[in-house]
């Protein structure tokens, strides 16, 4: 937890949330680790901006991973991982597509659980079903959830997402994006005033949200989140030819949010199956299926 937030009246189980958890704290970051397992491969969704894939160890972005992992494999792989590395205190689902869109996700937490109930377990979704599965979320202590939240506004959103597939309907355009805000708002405000710590992810595109980003921030600030993360665009799919932001553009927005939300500024937009403290990454060390870590350069997948 930063030093600026030490006399917050936080109980003592939150207080940990945040101080052992790396991306809730920038502090954190530089004593404790985490271990995200790939447990989660289908989304509900599809982003103009997000490719899910396969790949080695040698490309670190959102939505890849090296390989899916069971439920039985994801607990395997934290014993492992937590034998090895004892400064993990972070158990995460983030992908690489939705975890709540995946049944998988729950017996996984289910598991990590009963076996390490004092472990922080951690949830990164786009919200959709957050008002649905929340419930059992909170059954499991599941209390560190990031919302990736795009836009607060259907007309901006509906130039970010390609569908939304909802109760076996699937929606698009204007109507899949006012969709999907309902469904967002509905599941972070449930979330802050379950005492969960919220964080906010915003793909920050230009030309398309970025004049958007501060009413975003003064939304989710004055809801009671946590914290707010500004997520440099990554070119491709449908936004391929976007120039991404630069980090001084980057610097600048942060400023324009943060008289409204508490700023993440030291995000590394960690792949779905991450381990290591941040940036440091080491899940090569955990598997890989034998490959031997070469890459194509493509972005989609392994050369072998």
């Amino acid at each position: 937890m930063d030093k600026k937030d030490e006399n917050l009246p936080y109980d003592p189980d939150t207080l940990r949330r945040i101080q052992e958890h790396p991306c809730f704290s920038q502090d954190a970051k530089h004593l404790f680790g985490r271990c995200h397992v790939a447990v989660a491969p289908k989304c509900n969704i599809q982003c103009n901006y997000c490719v899910r894939d396969f790949d080695c160890v040698n490309e670190s972005r959102p939505g890849v991973a090296s390989e899916i992992l069971s439920p039985a494999e994801a607990l395997l792989r934290i014993d492992e991982v937590v034998t090895k590395m004892k400064h993990i205190k972070v158990v995460g689902i983030a992908g690489p597509g939705d975890p709540l869109a995946n049944e998988e996700t729950f017996e996984t937490l289910k598991a990590v659980h009963a076996k390490y109930p004092e472990t922080i377990l951690c949830i990164s979704t786009n919200g959709l079903l957050l008002p649905d599965k929340i419930d059992e979320l909170e059954s499991y202590n599941v209390k560190n959830i990031t919302v990736t939240l795009n836009a607060i506004d259907a007309s901006i959103g509906e130039k970010i997402y390609s569908f939304v597939e909802y109760n076996n309907k699937k929606y698009t355009g204007r109507e899949a994006a006012e969709l999907l805000l309902r469904q967002q708002m509905k599941g972070i405000e449930e979330a802050v005033k379950r005492g969960m710590l919220v964080k906010i992810n915003t793909v920050y595109i230009p030309g398309v949200n970025d004049a958007h980003i501060p009413e975003i921030a003064k939304k989710v600030g004055a809801l009671g989140v946590f914290n707010f993360n500004i997520i440099p665009l990554i070119p491709q799919y449908k936004f391929k030819d976007i120039v991404p932001p630069t980090p001084q553009e980057k610097a600048h927005m942060h400023e324009l949010c943060a008289p409204y939300v508490r700023q993440m500024r030291h995000c590394q937009r960690c792949r779905a199956d991450a381990v290591g403290m941040l940036g440091k990454d080491v899940q090569g060390e955990f598997g890989c299926g034998g490959c031997s870590g070469k890459h194509d350069g493509s972005g989609g997948g392994c050369s072998l």
